[in-house]
């Protein structure tokens, strides 16, 4: 089914913001303000997401106003690149598809002590190898199995469990967004066919937009910041994309089985029954909360897993230890999550809940939860482009509290549907394109590639100069892939 263009209002709040007003529909509670240059902007009218943006402002509790980044597309719900934040002392709800089904879907970056001319003579096997050791493709297993009673405890624990059985370091621990592991998880809150799911891919990258990238610094914008983070111009470094696997998607799938005829027991009207959702102190909102939590730990783990064998890859390819080839943690971050953060909302201090679908957290310098590390350049931000382009690291500025709840974009952004994009790309060999960027890609099948093509993304560039400009997250350096693999 074509879906029409947004047809409501759009006005101009300056030149990185635009308004869907209050007044455009009469559920509205607040304003909508989407993030976007003329000519994104452009691009999301002859999209339905701004009416997505339109729909979570009808929300109880809802404060401020309903948020999209630059790279918002359709999503379930909620527009992927969406925020919103609801106050439970205001009948405020939680959401499931103001998460996303893919629970903790993150991004975290690895450095390196190697650069550009270290590497090159070695693409070829590197590439080969992760492709080989780290498993990639829809229901793909991997070498880490649990029991249910120690897949619970992960998911209790979140990366520190993996610490104890030396998966993990300090500092693998230190410079992963809240320390991989949100408190009040409840493992007993999650089925057991989503612990049937989990027990064997913990570790595994799967398919869609998740990869392993090889990258290379090809620009540094912030010298400060890229030094604090151990970064310099050429240097090698490893993107990894990855969320909560089929343990994510089935908790977000019995938490909307379980909200189904709850909107209405609370009466609670919705324009669109994809954003099911439930007060956050019920019985069915503490029970989603609990879920949601326990997925989000197993999500980094998951990371974790995947970071721990590219590092053993590396130690293979180039004889060296991961140690010796100072391939530490750079950070973590999530973008499928809600959390219960304290942020200013018109002068007075509340703890709200923050939904972030396909947006990541960007807290500004000297923030008490970012590592003492980045306390004066602000968290870092990572946000992925497409495999042909680049990606880019940037750090949370005081502009994302004072506009968007610590928030800024998570990614490029589709500009295609999967389905047109492998439409598009009949006839064509995607490898054969990429390597003659300089890329080497390898993946489970043709179509994989083709989903994920470059075409089938908006710019990341342009989705990065805005957040840029807005002031809610600023450019520290932009990345080159130069390998990938995907499921």
């Amino acid at each position: 089914m074509t879906r029409k263009g947004f047809e409501g209002p759009l006005e101009r709040v300056n030149d990185y913001c635009w308004r869907i007003p209050r007044s455009y529909r009469s559920d509205m509670r607040v304003d909508g303000l989407i993030y976007a240059s003329d000519e994104l902007i452009h691009q999301m009218r002859n999209d339905q997401a701004p009416d997505q943006v339109a729909n979570v402002a009808t929300l109880p509790g809802i404060q401020l106003a309903s948020l999209a980044m630059p790279d918002i597309h359709w999503g379930y719900g909620f527009t992927i690149g969406g925020v919103c934040a609801t106050d439970p002392l205001e009948g405020g709800v939680i959401s499931p598809g103001g998460v996303g089904y893919d629970i903790n879907c993150g991004v975290r970056l690895l450095r390196s002590n190697l650069f550009y001319q270290d590497v090159k003579p070695h693409m070829e096997r590197l590439v080969d190898s992760l492709f080989k050791n780290v498993p990639a493709g829809t229901g793909r297993k991997g070498k880490y199995r649990y029991s249910e009673s120690e897949l619970r405890q992960l998911m209790g624990e979140g990366v520190p469990f993996l610490k104890g059985r030396g998966l993990a370091t300090d500092e693998d621990v230190e410079f992963t967004e809240a320390r991989g592991c949100l408190a009040g998880a409840e493992p007993d809150n999650v089925s057991d066919r989503a612990i049937e799911r989990g027990r064997s891919q913990c570790g595994t990258l799967g398919s869609g937009n998740h990869f392993l990238e090889v990258q290379v610094v090809e620009a540094v914008v912030d010298e400060e910041a890229a030094e604090a983070m151990g970064l310099a111009k050429d240097m090698i470094c490893v993107m990894i994309h990855s969320g909560s696997r089929g343990l994510g998607y089935q908790v977000c799938d019995d938490a909307l089985r379980l909200l189904r005829g709850v909107p209405e027991r609370y009466g609670i009207e919705l324009p669109d029954r994809q954003l099911a959702c439930a007060p956050v102190d019920s019985p069915e909102g503490t029970h989603y909360v609990g879920a949601m939590r326990a997925a989000a730990n197993y999500a980094w783990c998951n990371r974790q897993l995947l970071m721990w064998q590219a590092r053993e890859v590396f130690k293979k390819v180039f004889s060296e230890s991961w140690q010796s080839l100072n391939m530490g943690l750079v950070y973590d971050v999530a973008h499928n999550i809600a959390k219960f953060e304290e942020h200013r909302v018109d002068s007075v201090d509340k703890k709200v809940w923050v939904h972030r679908k396909g947006a990541t957290r960007a807290f500004p310098p000297g923030h008490a939860e970012i590592p003492e590390r980045y306390q004066a350049i602000g968290q870092p931000v990572l946000i992925p482009g497409d495999m042909g382009r680049a990606s880019w690291v940037l750090t949370g500025q005081q502009g994302s509290m004072e506009q968007t709840f610590g928030t800024t974009c998570h990614g490029a952004g589709r500009l295609m549907s999967r389905t047109r994009a492998v439409k598009e790309a009949k006839g064509r060999r995607i490898d054969q394109e990429l390597a003659a960027r300089g890329v080497i890609a390898k993946a489970q099948s043709w179509r994989g590639l083709a989903e994920e093509q470059p075409d089938a993304y908006k710019d990341v560039n342009q989705v990065v100069d805005v957040v840029h400009r807005a002031g809610i997250s600023k450019k520290v350096a932009r990345m080159r892939p130069i390998g990938v693999v995907k499921g």
